[in-house]
């Protein structure tokens, strides 16, 4: 299967707006939904994953990749059919269980000594309840805006909480 060739999974990939190649061959894209529409704006909006898959429940084998870049929802309030909702998704009530399961799943599919990387937005929900809620802490991370990027490494035991 090709895709187990690739090393890198985005599982939360969205429009893949962080990403400088959106079609790297080494990157499995993968999301939860398909879309093409255009927002109130009238930007377009294309979310076109590579697969689409449930994060919580991957289709990979154990320590398949050498990178996870883990970008989950992180909105509990907006309306669904927002603009915000439509680019970002939109978490649970249940939210804590909800990452906290997709998270496991990453480290699941991670090789043992290698790196996942999260992006996390604390506009609504803070950075600090989100770690409680996926009982890992991570290695670093910046800590100067709303957006974080936090890094953590699959068997490094300073990674438990």
């Amino acid at each position: 299967m090709q895709e187990l060739e690739k090393k890198i999974l985005d599982p939360c990939c969205g429009s893949k707006m962080f990403w400088f190649d959106r079609n790297n061959p080494d990157v499995i894209f993968a999301d939860n939904r398909k879309l093409d529409t255009t927002l109130c704006d009238g930007r377009t909006l294309i979310i076109e994953p590579d697969m689409i898959i449930d994060f919580r429940n991957m289709p990979f084998s154990d320590n398949t990749f050498n990178l996870v870049v883990f970008d989950p929802p992180h909105l509990i309030h907006a309306g669904e059919k927002s603009w915000l909702a439509k680019k970002y998704g939109i978490l649970p009530k249940e939210w804590e269980s909800y990452l906290k399961a997709g998270f496991d799943e990453c480290m699941r599919v991670l090789r043992p000594e290698h790196t996942l990387i999260m992006k996390w937005n604390e506009q609504q929900i803070k950075t600090v309840d989100m770690l409680k809620a996926i009982k890992h802490k991570p290695l670093f991370g910046d800590r100067r805006s709303k957006t974080r990027w936090l890094c953590f490494m699959k068997g490094a035991e300073l990674c438990r909480n």
